[in-house]
């Protein structure tokens, strides 16, 4: 499953027919059942579009307008076939989320390739976040340095540009490694005037640790947060269930992250027993929509 995501995020950007083939004229499927605000601590939420993966590919512009109607007010992106604007041009498609109602505030990219032009484009669509979503476990000390040196090279490229850059998380950053913890090297050793991070809970409770400890130990660095929920009674590593129907106790977490300086909080979901990626989307939206700090 993760082979697939990686595979899935790092394929080729191409632009090519784009427009063509996902115009404006989409199904807006679900657009007459929208879910009502439920009066939660959380005033705006998002949701990372990967989560619907299974299904976006067929109807891109589609599925994002019944997002929007779900209660959804931001989104989350990723480089697919398509780029990260679905064959749209960036203000074309910055314009296209105004309308309904919507914001990109960041995407998940390949930043091994065309780094400085894929900041030209998100600054041009009004995101504040360009993500690298994975890098692996990493065999030295001196190649978790690279890591960190490369981090700092794309965050000062991304403040060219005026948007910031962030890491995104997973459960190997949290092993122990050759006396260090590679989540905290990255932490100290990435500059905070350029680099935040993205934290997904899931992951790290799944790698063994406490979200709100690192809340404490790093405040203001996490910035961004994937709310990802873990079923009960499962040593898989890829456990991701309905938001709210598992483990993590995000009433507690999101309050503490909210008070060390999170600023936006994106559902995703990465499994789905009996249930579609849209009820599991639709589902999510409104536990956040309902959510009460603890």
């Amino acid at each position: 499953m993760m082979q697939k995501r990686r595979q899935f995020i790092y394929s080729a950007a191409t632009m090519a027919a784009g427009t063509a083939l996902f115009g404006c004229s989409s199904t807006k499927k679900g657009m007459d059942s929208p879910v009502i605000s439920g009066g939660g601590d959380i005033d705006k939420f998002g949701i990372q579009l990967y989560t619907l993966r299974d299904v976006i590919m067929d109807d891109p512009f589609g599925t994002i307008e019944t997002l929007a109607t779900y209660g959804f007010r931001q989104i989350e992106g990723f480089e697919g076939d398509q780029g990260i604007f679905w064959g749209k041009s960036p203000k074309e498609f910055k314009s296209y989320l105004n309308g309904l109602g919507l914001e990109m505030t960041s995407s998940h990219c390949n930043i091994s390739e065309n780094f400085e032009q894929k900041a030209a484009d998100a600054a041009e669509a009004g995101l504040s976040y360009l993500i690298c979503p994975w890098i692996g476990p990493q065999k030295s000390v001196s190649a978790w340095k690279d890591v960190t040196d490369k981090f700092n090279e794309c965050g000062e490229i991304c403040r060219k540009n005026g948007i910031r850059f962030a890491y995104h998380n997973h459960a190997y950053s949290f092993v122990p490694f050759s006396g260090m913890i590679p989540q905290d090297y990255m932490m100290e050793n990435t500059n905070p005037d350029t680099v935040d991070h993205q934290m997904d809970i899931y992951w790290v409770v799944t790698g063994g640790a406490d979200p709100v400890e690192y809340f404490e130990k790093y405040p203001g660095r996490f910035k961004l947060c994937h709310v990802k929920d873990r079923m009960a009674d499962s040593d898989e590593r890829m456990a991701s269930c309905t938001l709210g129907t598992g483990i993590i106790d995000y009433p507690r977490i999101l309050k503490q992250a909210k008070e060390h300086g999170m600023e936006y909080f994106i559902m995703e979901q990465e499994r789905y027993d009996g249930t579609t990626p849209m009820d599991a989307a639709k589902d999510g939206a409104t536990y956040l929509s309902k959510l009460k700090f603890a």
